[in-house]
C-alpha cells in the first residue's frame, strides 16, 4: 500500500490484550500524548475522518463492507497519519483509543465523534442520539474538540431532538474552550425512501444558517460542509471557519478539483476527508493523502 512501516500483527494482538487486562492504559496514553495547537493565522488543516463504522456506514463505492476489517482500517489510518501535511484525525472513541495505544496520535489534532446514533438506513436515522463522546470525556482525554452530525429533516419530528442535543453539546464544549465541529445537512426522504442529504447550494446555506446559531455561543464552533456548486455563495452565509468534507465521491479527480477551488475561499480552513483518501480506487493511501496535502500547500496561507 505504501513504503510506510505499518504496525506488525503482534501490535494489534497487543491492543486486545491491553483492553482485556489493563484498560486503564488507554487513559494513561491519552495523558502522556504530545499535542499540537490549533491552526495559526492563515494555516489550513488536513484532518482524516474515521467515524463512519460507528454509524454502520461501512461501504465505499461498490464495496459494501470495505471498512469492516478493523486491522485493515488501522493500517490505512497509520499510513495516512504518517504522511507529511496531515494534521490530525476525527474518529469515534474505539478508533481513537486503538490509535492512542499504537502511538499514532503524537503531535496530531484529535477530534472525538459525539453522535453516532443515527444508524445508516434505520427508520430512526434522523434521530441522531449522542452515543459517543461527550464534552467532559473529550476534555478528560485531552482531545481538541468534538464533532457532531446535524441533519435537519423538516418532515421528521426527531430533528428537533437532534437540534437540541447539538446545541447542548456546542455549549458544553465552548465552556471548556474546545472546538465544536458541526456537520449540518438539510435532509429528507424523497418518495419515502432512505434519508438523503440535499447538496444544492440553497440547502447547504439553509443548513449552515441553522447550525451556526446553535448553542449559547458560536465562539468555538467550526463547520464541516461539502464542497458543492456555488461555494462562494455558501461561504458568504457564514463567518465561522469551515472544513470541507470528502464523502464517497464517484470521481476522485473531480473531487480533488472541487476541493482545490473551494480551498481558495477565505473562510475555508482545510479538509476533513475519510473514505476518499483511506480507500482510493487504486488502494494507494499514501499517494491519495499526499495529493490532498498538496492541495493545502498550493493554496498557502
Amino acid at each position: 500500500m505504501s513504503d510506510v512501516t505499518l504496525p506488525p500483527r503482534s501490535a494489534y494482538e497487543h491492543l486486545t490484550r491491553v483492553r482485556a487486562t489493563r484498560p486503564g492504559e488507554i487513559a494513561r496514553a491519552a495523558a502522556r500524548r504530545r499535542r499540537r495547537g490549533l491552526p495559526a493565522e492563515g494555516e489550513r488543516l488536513l484532518v482524516i475522518a474515521a467515524d463512519h463504522p460507528a454509524r454502520g456506514a461501512l461501504a465505499v463505492r461498490d464495496r459494501p463492507l470495505a471498512m469492516a476489517s478493523r486491522t485493515d482500517l488501522l493500517d490505512r489510518l497509520c499510513t495516512a497519519l504518517s504522511r507529511p501535511g496531515v494534521d490530525g484525525i476525527l474518529a469515534s472513541p474505539d478508533i481513537l483509543e486503538d490509535l492512542l495505544l499504537l502511538g499514532a496520535l503524537e503531535g496530531k489534532l484529535a477530534f472525538g465523534s459525539m453522535n453516532r446514533g443515527g444508524i445508516q438506513g434505520a427508520v430512526f436515522e434522523a434521530d441522531d442520539r449522542f452515543t459517543g463522546y461527550d464534552a467532559a470525556s473529550i476534555d478528560a482525554m485531552r482531545l481538541d474538540g468534538g464533532k457532531m452530525l446535524c441533519r435537519i429533516d423538516p418532515d421528521d419530528p426527531a430533528t428537533v431532538t437532534t437540534l437540541e442535543s447539538c446545541a447542548a453539546a456546542i455549549s458544553d464544549l465552548a465552556r471548556r474552550q474546545l472546538v465544536a465541529m458541526v456537520e449540518p445537512f438539510w435532509s429528507g426522504r424523497p418518495g419515502g425512501g432512505p434519508l438523503r442529504n440535499d447538496l444544492s447550494p440553497e440547502a447547504v446555506i439553509r443548513a449552515v444558517s441553522v447550525a451556526q446559531a446553535l448553542g449559547v455561543t458560536s465562539a468555538y464552533t467550526w463547520l464541516k460542509i461539502p464542497a458543492v456548486a456555488d461555494m462562494e455563495r455558501v461561504m458568504d452565509a457564514t463567518t465561522l471557519p469551515a472544513l470541507l468534507l470528502g464523502g464517497d465521491p464517484p470521481d476522485i479527480d473531480a473531487a480533488y478539483a472541487d476541493w482545490g477551488r473551494a480551498l481558495r475561499l477565505p473562510g475555508v480552513r482545510g479538509l476533513v476527508i475519510g473514505r476518499a483518501l483511506l480507500y482510493p480506487p487504486d488502494d494507494d493511501v499514501a499517494t491519495a493523502v499526499d495529493g490532498a496535502a498538496a492541495l493545502i500547500r498550493e493554496v498557502g496561507p
